[in-house]
């Protein structure tokens, strides 16, 4: 621990001088010690410098990489910023450099998510509206805008598939029966709960969620699918519109 501490001293020391990453000694380089060592083992800064790739005039990767981290503080502050202040606000990031940053930090979400879906997806039955809200909320903690999902069950409450049908402001005209149920039927779902996300933190329906909630009862009726539950995901808390009295 206290070598690659030195080692990462070193690097810092030298990039605030100025320098090419190819002046170091091979086993100084980035890409050397991600292959030597593992990526792990790393620094964010190193880590950024390969994806970053190349430097220009008076500034190597290096010093590109330390550049964002010390304007945004963290990778997870650098994944939010857009594409535009990135150009307008970083010296010598340029299109493919972005493109790069933006396509990793795109991939660092998927995979996260993925391995969301799959724990869900290990969950053998929905027995409670929080069962399901702690089943859920992972994967729908992370947005900034309202995002809607179908859950679909088999007989038994066991979960089949978890599928984003819209996002943005719920309203009537963005949740349509017809996209909800197709997904049920699709999956051979026996029943479903309905969950959408509060990026708000406050789990209480609008008069929006309330409408869209009965109409799709109304339609899971009419069709064979019954809606067993509307919950409203929050980070804290939920809101379960059967164990309110809503779907009685």
């Amino acid at each position: 621990m206290k070598k690659n501490q030195n080692h990462n001293n070193r690097m810092n020391e030298r990039a605030s001088r100025g320098f090419r990453v190819s002046d170091l000694p091979a086993e100084e380089r980035p890409r050397e010690r991600l292959l030597k060592l593992g990526p792990q083992f790393l620094s964010s800064q190193e880590l950024l410098a390969i994806i970053i790739s190349s430097g220009i005039a008076g500034l190597s990767a290096m010093q590109l990489a330390q550049n964002l981290i010390s304007k945004y503080g963290s990778l997870a502050n650098i994944a939010d910023v857009s594409i535009e202040e990135l150009r307008k606000e970083i010296k010598g990031i340029g299109v493919a450099k972005i493109s790069r940053l933006k396509a990793c930090f795109e991939i660092a979400r998927r995979i996260e998510n993925e391995k969301k879906e799959h724990v869900i997806a290990e969950k053998d039955k929905i027995t409670s509206p929080q069962c399901a809200w702690i089943a859920l909320r992972k994967k729908l903690l992370d947005y900034k805008k309202e995002h809607f999902f179908v859950v679909s069950l088999d007989i038994r409450n066991r979960i089949i598939s978890v599928d984003e049908i819209s996002k943005g402001t719920l309203e009537s005209s963005l949740v349509h029966p017809r996209e909800t149920f197709n997904t049920a039927i699709r999956r051979n779902a026996a029943k479903i709960i309905i969950a959408h996300n509060h990026p708000s933190e406050d789990p209480q329906p609008s008069e929006d969620d309330i409408n869209i909630t009965r109409r799709l009862k109304q339609a899971g009726s009419i069709i064979g699918i019954e809606v067993i539950d509307h919950i409203i995901i929050c980070k804290s808390s939920y809101f379960s519109f059967k164990e309110k009295g809503f779907l009685d």
